[in-house]
């Protein structure tokens, strides 16, 4: 049973921008922006002007239910926008059109993998709203000098996801975020590689004590960071008899630290009010016709993978945490050995993308198949499978090219018997150690035939030759 002896409570509210919609949610001003000069995908209603009025975009909506269904929440029938009303630079109307009362979705959950196995996090809600801009600050958000607003982003559909405060620790939020983001990626309505296309607010409270809310944390190390210095800051407060109060703080990401911004604003703060420019929405039987086109979702993809290809559940597990990375298993395991192709993917070439900061795209499916036909015929060893895709990430190439120049077929029989032979002689120590009841000394020498070989030779193969020669020596 996993102990929580600081009674840390995590709850996320995590903002999805559905950037592949064609345009915002409430105008028509395109969705495409992020590598467009700044104010240049603006209009009247997204920058707030008098006299402009909001036309809800149907596809925002489907997408939203989408998010909904797939966290298992309800689909309420009934939903309804709301005017937040507060001042800041980045919102030119005053306020921001969201929901309250009647969220479009609620009370849903996902599993994650936990601090002691699988762990449930609640969903509270995960409703609609829209996107300020965006403030660049010049220097750090506490010392900077002067503070730039670009509303390309002004207006743009997002979904807020609020989690209840089921996490336990930093390590379970990020898991729970890399879940979160998985999920809307394999609905094909949000693009996780683009600027802004998901955000955090971290709530945490340890003892029992008041929370602190961590606003715009831009990435997944951010928020696992951001609440691991907050868990060391409250309890500082706290040793020097301090009280941890409630309050607004920023994650400072080059310094890793978090900053006050403000006391915590509470609901009525904001004196939300019905949205006049807006009817009511009514969605009832748009859930049911929804449902039937939603993709098969991680945790579905998980167990058949598991039952399709006979694969274990931790690389099943692996091989669907990203949607690419999925795709590409699939499609390698579809024309050789699945087991070893999950395997290699999971192991091997995930690690070895992971290493150089590059993703699946970065590696042609036909040489993961090429790789691993040339496992399954033995015509390579595991050190030479390593060293094709390591060449292929740094270099390029092809793995019939690479074999060639770097004479990496497997050897076999004499040159492997003459490799051990030549090792017995050169390392008496070892020999010496191995007879002396060593075990530990064999793989020494199993070392320096794989040297001798270039790493050609089978470690196994090497092994049983060189027992069968050290036989005869003891003899």
């Amino acid at each position: 049973m996993y102990e929580n002896p600081d009674g840390v409570m995590i709850g996320l509210e995590v903002h999805v921008q559905l950037n592949k919609l064609k345009t915002k949610v409430f105008c028509g001003c395109s969705t495409d922006y992020h590598n467009d000069p700044p104010n240049s995908h603006v209009c009247p209603v997204c920058l707030g002007l008098p006299g402009s009025l909001p036309v809800i975009n149907k596809k925002a909506v489907e997408a939203a239910i989408k998010i909904g269904l797939a966290l298992n929440c309800k689909v309420e029938e009934h939903t309804q926008f709301y005017r937040k009303n507060y001042y800041y630079p980045d919102l030119p109307k005053g306020f921001q059109i969201t929901q309250y009362d009647f969220p479009i979705s609620s009370g849903g959950y996902i599993t994650i993998e936990g601090e002691d196995g699988e762990h449930r996090v609640g969903i509270t809600r995960a409703h609609m709203e829209e996107d300020p801009g965006r403030l660049v600050h010049e220097g750090t958000i506490d010392r900077s000098k002067y503070t730039l607003i670009d509303y390309n982003r002004s207006g743009m559909a997002l979904i807020e996801i609020v989690s209840d405060p089921d996490m336990r620790s930093p390590k379970e939020a990020r898991r729970y975020l890399d879940k979160l983001r998985n999920i809307v990626e394999y609905l094909d309505i949000f693009d996780g590689d683009l600027e802004g296309a998901l955000r955090v607010d971290a709530n945490i409270s340890i003892m029992g004590g008041q929370r602190a809310e961590i606003k715009n944390i831009s990435s997944h190390k951010g928020a696992e960071r951001a609440l691991l210095f907050e868990i060391v800051r409250q309890k500082n407060v706290l040793r020097r008899g301090g009280v941890v109060v409630q309050e607004t703080r920023h994650f400072d990401e080059a310094r890793e630290i978090t900053i006050s911004m403000r006391s915590k604003e509470e609901a009525h703060d904001y004196r939300y009010f019905p949205e006049p420019d807006l009817v009511p929405l009514k969605i009832s039987g748009w859930a049911p016709a929804i449902k039937a086109t939603l993709p098969e979702l991680p945790d579905s993809r998980r167990m058949r993978f598991v039952e399709q290809y006979g694969i274990t559940d931790d690389h099943a597990k692996a091989l669907t945490s990203e949607l690419k990375v999925a795709i590409f298993y699939e499609d390698v395991a579809k024309k050789v050995d699945p087991k070893l192709a999950a395997v290699w993917v999971c192991d091997v070439l995930k690690g070895e993308l992971n290493y150089r900061d590059l993703t699946v795209d970065s590696f042609k499916k036909e040489h993961m198949q090429k790789i691993i036909e040339l496992l399954a015929g033995k015509r390579i060893t595991e050190d030479s499978a390593v060293d094709i895709i390591r060449t292929i990430l740094d270099k390029g190439g092809s793995p019939d090219q690479i074999v060639k120049e770097k004479g990496l077929l497997k050897v076999e029989g004499d040159i492997v018997a003459t490799a051990a032979e030549e090792a017995i002689k050169e390392n008496p120590q070892a020999v010496a150690d191995f007879m002396a009841g060593k075990e530990k000394a064999l793989n020494s020498l199993v070392g320096a035939v794989m040297k001798k070989t270039k790493g050609r030779a089978d470690a196994r193969t090497a092994r049983e030759m060189l027992l069968e020669k050290l036989s005869r020596v003891s003899q």
